[in-house]
């Protein structure tokens, strides 16, 4: 039953995807998209909260039999990119794009709130949609609406993603960690200037600089357990001067990766130690920053295989292998069991693919709905065999 609702719903759900696409928020900047969320369950007649840690919507569905309680989650922010697709639903803000699907993934939770509802009579239990603000940039959406009890009483939770470069049809499970602690690193190296004529004079900060950058890439080869990921990678290096000039100053930024909690430990205090070395052998100085992002995501092992078992119906299923790309969904599963998945978004007529954040991305619609069939009936199971075991 519900698998031909979400069918039914499927063309709505294309109509809301298209709508969000058109009209994106930045991180920390939704306004119109929350309150368009909020309006679309009230007139479902679900139970609506506002304002959740922040900018964040949780929308309560309530069965009319006792029991557990679900919650899906869908991230809703968009990024700082000006669109360059000329589909007919192309972003109307200037430098603002969903590039990575959320979009999608605020559709599919809408589009699955209407098909549940319309079961509401036969619903073992409560199903808890999370609406979540600021995916894209730490400290993220999630602890704060953790925080203002977007939890409370959910017993497991379900994600997924919309990934463009996996071929639409297939879906990716992995138990343990999925996705990567993601923490940003920021470094400033003060020398001494003077005219490019006489380096003599000088501390080149760009020099120093430079064999930082290239001494810190030997972190991963010979400080961590090569049987342990690790990335570490400077991503903006910035001194601006004259041709004649050396600078007597350069800001850094980077981000490293990881999954352990130890290796996490180590990439911290061994950046800080390599750049210190490399600024006393100069006469340099230095500002080290380390920030930690989200942590890794990390799958529960029953919850990845109930998914799984559940996928099968609606797509190829695979285990991927761990990605080190980063996923605040991370903090909820540090509270209640859940599983994080990938659904294949790449269409099959596509001649080219653009990854996600590029001013081109794109995905094949139809990816929304095996998504919302995987993750209905797999609410759906759990509430009904929690029932039959009697654990409501």
């Amino acid at each position: 039953m519900l698998e031909q609702l979400l069918e039914q719903q499927f063309d709505e759900m294309v109509a809301i995807r298209r709508h969000l696409h058109m009209y994106p928020e930045l991180s920390f900047y939704e306004v119109q998209t929350p309150a368009y969320i909020a309006n679309y369950h009230r007139k479902l007649g679900l139970d609506v909260r506002e304002h959740v840690g922040g900018r964040g919507v949780v929308a309560t569905l309530r069965g009319s039999k006792p029991g557990k309680t679900v919650a899906i989650r869908a991230d809703f922010d968009a990024l700082p990119i000006q669109e360059e697709t000329d589909v007919p639903y192309k972003s109307k803000h200037d430098g603002v794009m969903h590039a990575c699907g959320h979009d999608g993934h605020t559709a599919i939770a809408l589009g699955l709130a209407a098909a549940l509802v319309q079961l509401k009579d036969e619903l073992c239990g409560n199903v808890v949609f999370i609406h979540q603000f600021a995916e894209e940039i730490a400290p993220g959406g999630a602890k704060p609406m953790i925080e203002d009890g977007c939890l409370d009483g959910v017993d497991v939770i379900y994600g997924t993603h919309l990934w463009a470069p996996m071929p639409l049809g297939q879906i990716q499970v992995r138990e343990g960690a999925i996705m990567a602690a993601a923490d940003a690193v920021y470094i400033d190296i003060q020398g001494r200037g003077g005219h490019g004529a006489e380096p003599h004079a000088t501390v080149d900060a760009v020099l120093t600089g430079s064999q930082f950058v290239t001494a810190a890439q030997s972190i991963v080869s010979r400080k961590v357990d090569p049987l342990k990921p690790a990335v570490y990678s400077i991503g903006h290096f910035e001194a601006i001067n004259s041709f004649n000039v050396i600078a007597d100053r350069v800001h850094l930024k980077g981000t490293v990766r990881t999954f352990d909690a130890d290796v996490r430990d180590i990439m911290e205090r061994e950046i800080e130690a390599t750049l210190k070395a490399v600024c006393d052998a100069a006469g340099a100085t230095y500002v080290y920053r380390y920030e930690r992002g989200y942590p890794a995501v990390i799958n529960d092992a029953n919850e990845t295989a109930f998914i799984a078992n559940i996928a099968k119906k609606y797509a190829d299923v695979h285990v991927t292998s761990p990605m080190m790309i980063g996923e605040d969904f991370a903090y909820y599963m540090q509270h209640v069991p859940g599983t994080f998945f990938f659904t294949g978004a790449k269409s099959p007529e596509a001649d080219v693919v653009y990854p996600h954040h590029h001013a081109r991305f794109n995905f094949d619609e139809r990816a929304m709905l095996i998504a919302a069939k995987t993750l209905g009936d797999a609410t759906l199971t759990y509430l009904h065999v929690s029932r039959e075991k009697g654990d409501a």
